[in-house]
């Protein structure tokens, strides 16, 4: 069994450890050695536990391991110049090589991609922090998340036979709406 141990404000959307899933063992607000949801002092960071795909806690069953999730971010702001836009998010886009494509106007975005994760808890949970934790290292506008959509792999391919729901991810990459 391949686990992984991470701290919260060390764990990037993209990385090794978010990729696996980012709940710890004792479901989120852990604390290491804690009880669930007990306060962490100001500035204590909380580690969370990562399982590579195909690996297994004992005693889980084969629909707790990390699956496939479809997630699509939707963002919103002020107007921002275009070319700024673009530049930020392919900037995100080559850091993280996840996502999938990203349209943009000059006040609202999108960004779709796949994430490895247990439960949709996990990847909605890693989608949530994404904007936000790259919005400095990226030079993403100050703009906040107005929508999430998280669905399993499954649900994304019915949606698609179809003939309903997110358009495929095609072209791949940055591009106006």
């Amino acid at each position: 069994m391949c686990v992984k141990e991470a701290v919260v404000s060390g764990v990037r959307p993209g990385t090794a450890a978010s990729r696996g899933g980012t709940a710890s063992r004792g479901g989120t607000g852990a604390r290491p050695g804690g009880a669930r949801g007990a306060p962490r002092a100001a500035g204590e960071e909380r580690a969370l536990t990562s399982v590579a795909a195909g690996d297994r806690f004992r005693g889980e069953e084969p629909e707790h391991t990390p699956r496939l999730w479809h997630v699509t971010l939707s963002v919103s702001g002020t107007r921002a110049p275009l070319t700024e836009v673009r530049r930020a998010l392919e900037q995100l886009a080559h850091d993280h090589p996840f996502l999938l494509t990203s349209r943009y106007a000059d006040d609202h975005a999108e960004i779709r991609y796949w994430e490895e994760a247990r439960d949709l808890h996990d990847a909605a949970a890693v989608a949530l922090r994404l904007w936000g934790e790259h919005r400095q290292t990226a030079g993403l506008p100050p703009w906040e998340i107005v929508g999430l959509e998280v669905i399993d792999r499954a649900t994304y391919h019915q949606r698609i036979a179809a003939g309903y729901g997110p358009a495929p991810a095609t072209p791949v990459g940055v591009h106006p709406f």
